[in-house]
This record gives C-alpha cells, structure tokens and sequence, in this order.
C-alpha cells in the first residue's frame, strides 16, 4: 500500500473533483422592533383511537378564514439576447432594431399563500413567496379589500417568512400544535391557492417526518405527505385532523412540474421559533458548536472500535477557539447525546443546536476512542456561541460515496506534494495547517472511490500525524491492513472549509 509524492513521480491520470463538507456552524442580537405575536397553541396530541369522519367540513370552515392569499411585486431586470447588438443585424434593420437590445426592466408578480398566526395580524408563509419582493398584498378569505403588508423578517435557511397586516378588528387566528407529534399515517390538509384558481383543500397523510438531505435550503427537518401542493400553495398551512397548523406548505419533488405525491412542509415548532426571533430581534440567531460533523458508517466504526449501534455523529475537526474545543471535545469524538437526548445523525444534531439559543449551556455525551483502545463514555458541557451568519452557506457532511473500491492497493493511485505559498493560496488552506496536498487521484482508485480529491490535505493517517509529503509516503508504506483511515481538510463550496475522515478500502490484504 503506497501514495507517491510528486517528488518522485508524476505520471499518474489526474482526476478532478469537489468535497461536500458540513461545518457546524450565527450573528448577533439587534434591539427589539416589534409585540410578540400572541399565538394560540394546543399541543395535546391527536385521539388516535377515534374513528375517522365522513367529512372534514366542519374543520375546514372552521380553518379556512386563517388561510390568506400572498400576491408580491418586484422589478425584474431582462437580459436581451446578445444578437439584438450585432453590427450586421443593424446595418439591415437600423438603429431601431438595435434599441431593442437595450437591458429592459418589468414588474413581475408571484402568487403564494399564507397563515394568519396571531388576531393580531401576523401571518406566516414562505420564503421564497415573498423573495426580492418591492410590495406585498394580502388577500382575506371573507373577500375584503386587499391589505398592505410588512415584512417583518425572512430566513432563506428554513424557508420561513413572517408578515404583518395592520387592522383595526382582530383577525382569524389559526390554532397551533406541536408538529413534534406528528406520527405517520396521521391525515393532513393542505389549504392554500394553487395556480390561482381560489382556495382549495387537498387530503393526505403524514408520508415520513424529519426528513432532509434535499439540499433546497439550509435547515431541513420536512414534513413530507402526499397531500397535494401546487404552485400558489406554498406559504399555506398544512393542518391535522383536528384543525390544528402542524406545517408551513413549502415545496416539491416532481418530475413535469406538478404534484406527483411528493411534497414538504416545514414543522410549525421549527417555523415558530423562526418566527420568533424574526419579531423580537429582526433576524434569526442560532447556536454555534465549531465542529465539522459526520455520519458513523460501519466502516468508521470499526475503525474507532465503536458498537454496531453506537449511532451518533463522529467529529471530524474542530474550530480553535470555539466552544467545542474549549470544553474539551477532539476529533474522533462520537457524539451520541445532547442533554440527554440520542443524536439520531449529523442533521439532527444541526438542527438540535441551530435551535437552541446562543448562550445556552448544553451537555453532550460522547465516546471517545484513543487507539487501539475501547470506547471511553465521557460528558462535556458546551456553551453555544452564534452561528456566524456566512456559514449558512457551508454544504453537507461528506464522508466517502460507499461504494464498491477497485482493484488497487488502498492508497495507490494517490500522488502528493509539500505545500507552498502558491499551493496555500491556490486552494485556499490555512497558513498553519501542515500536511501533504493531494494533488493527483487515479480516478479508477479506492481511495477516489471513498471521496479523496485532489486540493485535499492529508492530515493523518490512521491516527498518526503527516506533516510532509515524505511523512505521508513513509506511513502509507507501513499500512498492512484491509483498511487505512485518513483524516482529511478539504476546501468546499462557497469557500467553506473543514476537516474529516475516511475509509480506505485496500481489497488486496482483506
């Protein structure tokens, strides 16, 4: 089992690719600018064991005033197609058919839907319906006169959005629930106003909770049913049994455009807490560990000397200086519990912190593995700090494909080079980081098939530290078993970065 430094040789295929990574990741407080809203929440959870009814009328009348109609202007700039400027084009058209190629601007409206969440004139709906909006109306179920809006705050990380309409009677309020509840199989409404053509209720159930992974937004903790959403239906509430508003109508998967029984909602708890902070502090805070997280696969777990169901997250780096590192946590570390609760995975673990606020003191339970050795259960106490607000950006754990390695010895394939100043600012890597620049895989390798690329930084391999080239060469040769672990920093998009480990497979030697 080998790499090669590019000192020695230089003739492997090069191969190119990006890492997915995921930085745990807000900004600070600003004064109070508005009341709080004063909600009406029931979370009692659902009477299972009634029997369904024949109708949903009685509930649906008793909801539907709270469901309003969102129209949003904006000013969109169109782009002319570049041949409208063509020199030839003019000398046989004139000038007038030039001015056509002139940048035009247009007013373009969107059509979404919304919730009215507090008597007083809140309402809540997504983001994306409201998006670069210059004015926003709302529409009243009873037929009145259309009322100017106020944004009151957006979140693109959750897709949240909160309004307010200022009037003098008190307003249709829908009731709440703990969307935490929430069971599958359990039968949702979704009200709203797909493609224009008036309120319309669609029946379904609960398809699966807490699903993410879609990458459409920043926090995903979806609901998902098969209740029908349209365009127009987003921002409008999905409802149980009962009348009670357990979601925001936020999106779909489809393949033509339309609904194909897909589609997400995002869980009232996440959307009040959103909401919230928009109201009392003009935008949203989140905690703030300072680690880069992933999934425990088998693979790891063998090589850390986990249980089998050991479950959690493995830490694959930590900030210097944030409050991971300075109550003690290291890489290597599963964390399994957060006061108290299991840590099912890395997107549960993220949203658990990213709603817990700044400031607060949280317990993690963790194993801790040193060498060779057994598992060590160990409690931590952390203090959040606040998410920084650029690092919402910063994309999902990786962790190696899963797939089956080829032919090749675990690392053979994988040619390394010393760092300089031109490969630091080439691939962005810190100043202090030592290692060895990985700066060609063979495509066809196990080590490209667990996720290697090239502008990847070797940091350790198999829990011994590279601080060179030579380093990385000299342990690499020393690797006899089926597998070699390799702590890793990779550089992400949108100018992310962090740490993380992976599973060679070197099907040679197993």
């Amino acid at each position: 089992m080998k790499i090669y430094s590019r000192k020695t040789d230089s003739n492997w295929p090069k191969a190119a690719g990006a890492v997915l990574l995921l930085l745990m990741p807000l900004a600070g407080l600003d004064a109070k600018t508005n009341p709080p809203p004063k909600l009406i929440i029931q979370d009692s959870p659902l009477n299972r064991d009634v029997r369904a009814p024949i109708s949903f009328a009685p509930v649906i009348k008793r909801v539907e005033p709270s469901v309003v109609n969102i129209y949003s202007t904006m000013t969109v700039k169109e782009r002319p197609n570049p041949l409208l400027n063509d020199p030839f084009l003019r000398r046989f058209f004139g000038d007038q058919f030039g001015d056509q190629g002139q940048p035009r601007e247009r007013k373009a409206e969107s059509l979404g839907s919304g919730v009215i969440v507090s008597p007083d004139g809140y309402i809540l709906t997504a983001d994306h319906v409201v998006e670069g909006a210059e004015s926003v109306k709302v529409a009243l179920a009873t037929g009145e006169k259309e009322y100017d809006a106020k944004i009151i705050g957006t979140d693109p990380a959750t897709d949240v959005a909160v309004l307010k309409i200022e009037t003098q009677k008190m307003l249709p309020a829908i009731t709440m629930t703990d969307s935490d509840k929430l069971e599958v199989g359990d039968v949702v409404l979704a009200l709203g106003n797909p493609f224009a053509v008036g309120r319309t209720v669609t029946m379904g159930i609960v398809s699966a909770v807490g699903r993410g992974g879609l990458g459409m937004v920043g926090y995903e903790n979806f609901i998902q049913t098969d209740a029908a959403i349209n365009p127009g239906n987003s921002g409008g509430g999905l409802i149980d049994a009962e009348g009670r508003l357990v979601g925001i109508n936020t999106m779909i998967v489809s393949r033509s455009g339309g609904f194909q029984g897909v589609g997400f909602a995002v869980p009232i708890n996440m959307a009040r807490y959103v909401m919230e902070r928009l109201v009392e502090f003009g935008k949203v805070t989140r905690g703030f560990l300072g680690i880069n997280i992933q999934p425990v696969t088998p693979e790891l777990a063998r090589e850390f000397h986990l249980p089998e169901d050991a479950g959690g997250v493995l830490v694959g780096g930590v900030s210097p200086n944030g409050p991971a590192a300075r109550a003690g946590l290291k890489e290597g570390d599963d964390i399994i519990e957060l006061n108290g609760k299991k840590v099912t995975g890395p997107d549960n673990l993220r949203l658990t912190v990213a709603q817990t606020p700044p400031g607060s003191r949280v317990t993690l339970g963790v194993l801790r593995s040193e060498t060779g050795g057994k598992p060590v259960e160990k409690t931590l106490s952390v203090t959040l700090a606040e998410l920084p607000q650029e690092a919402l950006t910063q994309s999902r754990p990786g962790g190696g494909s899963g797939k089956q390695p080829g032919n090749m010895d675990a690392l053979d394939g994988v040619e390394v080079t010393d760092m300089d100043r031109a490969a630091r600012r080439q691939f962005g890597i810190p100043a202090n980081l030592q290692g060895a620049l990985v700066v060609n895989v063979d495509e066809n390798s196990s080590a490209a098939e667990a996720g290697l690329r090239p502008g990847d930084v070797i940091l350790e391999i198999n829990r011994q530290s590279v601080h060179n080239a030579e380093g990385a060469v000299a342990l690499s040769e020393k690797v006899n078993g089926a597998q070699v672990l390799l702590r890793v920093w990779s550089q992400g998009p949108n100018g992310q970065s962090g740490t993380r480990y992976i599973v060679v497979e070197n099907p040679k030697r197993k």
